[in-house]
Parts: structure tokens; C-alpha cells; sequence
């Protein structure tokens, strides 16, 4: 499945350029899995580390899931992947793991999470994360924290694309 990546803006305001920047990272990561097996997906390619492709994958819908739902919808911290909130398994148990629904999943996150930016009445608007949390997180904060959040994992991924198949860029 071929994939776009549009770059953002050179000249747009705050949000405009935050949400550019977080959607090119989303669609970094999915060129980085685009054309590659499920068993190359699920490979843990750079010995010792325990990271796959598809760990990545999983471990940014429940990313998506966890900073966007909690900060701007008010719903509580739950999990896709990672039974007792324990963020390793989403990494780890990919050996069985559905590749198409991980997928379905993680773009499902993504656009809820657009869903969520876009109903926001501002970069200022937010609020805590997690039941127990009693600080609040503004948007502009959590659509940097996403930037980051991508940006590391997609380092990551150039690294195992590039052990799996030899493909750099993107």
C-alpha cells in the first residue's frame, strides 16, 4: 500500500504548522512499514534491541490513544496493546500479532485524535491525563510532545527498514 506524505507549511500559523509536522511524522512511520512482509513487520532487526516495526506501529496507537482521548476528550487512560498499562507488551507481543489490525487500529487513533485537535477551541485548551493526574496538559503541548514522540520512534524505524531490506530515506 502505497503512501503520501505531504510536507507542511513554510508559512502557516501555530496550529497549522504543529498538526503539519505531527501528520508528516505519522506518514514517515507508515512509509517506513510500506511494502514489507508481515513476518518483516514483526522482525526484530537490530539485535539486542527488542524493537520491530510493528512494535513501533502498536506502541503509537496506543501513543495516539493515550495522550489525545485523556488531554482533550477527558476519557481515562485505558490501553489497546498493552495489557496493565504495561507499554513494553506493545513492543514485545508481535510474534502473533495481527498485522492488518494494528494497522486499522493506529489509523483509527490517528483520526480520532484529528477529530479531537480539530473540535479544540485552542492551542491553550486541554486538560489532565489520567485519572489520577490533576495537572493539565495543553493542546500545544501534547501536539509537540506527538512531534517528539514520532520523530524518536522514527529514527528507530530508519534503522530497521534499512537492516530489513537496505532502504534509506524517506
Amino acid at each position: 500500500m502505497a503512501h503520501e506524505r505531504a510536507d507542511p507549511p513554510l508559512q502557516a500559523d501555530e496550529r497549522t504548522t504543529l498538526t503539519a509536522f505531527l501528520d508528516f511524522q505519522r506518514a514517515t512511520l507508515a512509509l517506513k512499514c510500506d511494502g514489507l512482509t508481515d513476518d518483516q513487520l514483526r522482525e526484530r532487526a537490530v539485535p539486542p534491541s527488542s524493537l520491530s516495526l510493528l512494535g513501533i506501529l502498536r506502541h503509537m496507537a496506543d501513543v495516539e490513544h493515550n495522550w489525545f482521548r485523556p488531554v482533550l476528550g477527558a476519557e481515562e487512560m485505558a490501553t489497546i496493546f498493552a495489557p496493565d498499562m504495561n507499554w513494553e507488551a506493545a513492543f514485545r507481543d508481535v510474534d502473533t500479532a495481527s498485522v492488518s489490525a494494528a494497522f486499522d487500529i493506529w489509523r483509527a487513533e490517528c483520526e480520532h485524535s484529528r477529530v479531537l485537535v480539530a473540535a479544540a477551541p485552542n492551542l491553550e485548551a486541554g486538560g489532565p491525563r489520567g485519572s489520577g493526574g490533576n495537572k493539565p496538559f495543553s493542546l500545544r503541548w501534547v501536539l509537540t510532545h506527538m512531534i517528539e514522540e514520532y520523530a524518536r520512534h522514527n529514527g528507530h524505524a530508519d534503522l530497521l527498514r534499512e537492516r530489513l531490506d537496505g532502504s534509506t530515506g524517506t
